[in-house]
């Protein structure tokens, strides 16, 4: 059985980030190094500081949109609830 996630990663001056994947290690390692051009390369997006994990893509697809859509105090609140000094859940993977 597979474990999709979705998450959200932060930069230093707290620009937001959600995604999802299937695979949170390498996805992480990916935006921390930078690998992958884009969004969170461009605004140093490299600390996890929120996830979720689902059984089912088609959960994880849905919740990853729905967070989207939030406004970010809505984000922001929901991180707090579950990170609220907004360490990097990561930090040590590596």
């Amino acid at each position: 059985m597979r474990t999709f996630y979705v998450y959200i990663m932060a930069s230093k001056t707290g620009v937001l980030y959600v995604g999802m994947t299937n695979n949170i290690k390498n996805r992480v390692y990916q935006h921390k190094k930078h690998l992958v051009a884009g969004f969170t390369a461009k605004y140093n997006i490299d600390r996890l500081i929120y996830f979720e994990t689902f059984c089912h893509v088609s959960s994880a697809i849905k919740r990853e949109k729905q967070i989207k859509s939030w406004r970010r105090e809505k984000k922001v609140n929901l991180i707090d609830t579950k990170n609220p000094a907004w360490v990097d859940l990561a930090e040590d993977w590596y």
